[in-house]
């Protein structure tokens, strides 16, 4: 295993790496975001894990709400995963990306 192991959610991480890969090869390329979203979702699901679709999420800056966002999937109540289907990654991708 490499560094993976060192990270709070990499198991979960790596079960949702997994489905992700079983599903795309399943599919190919060319469908829209959300056919990849359900398919995942289908995967996830059937390896015992725990996933909401487009969950809203209130945000809060200061204390005070300050707009909305919805998850394309939360796996476990944890770890956020955000769908792209796209030939390649833009700038205004990169920033929906949390570490």
């Amino acid at each position: 295993m490499t560094n993976a192991g060192n990270y709070k959610y990499s198991e979960i991480t790596e079960q949702i790496i997994e489905a992700f890969y079983k599903g795309c090869n399943a599919l190919g390329y060319g469908f829209l975001e959300e056919v990849y979203e359900n398919a995942l979702f289908i995967e996830l699901v059937a390896m015992g894990l725990f996933v909401e679709k487009q969950k809203l999420i209130k945000v809060y800056y200061q204390g005070k709400e300050v707009g909305e966002y919805f998850a394309d999937l939360i796996v476990d109540g944890c770890v956020i995963v955000e769908l792209k289907a796209a030939e390649s990654l833009c700038k205004g991708h990169e920033f929906q990306l949390i570490i």
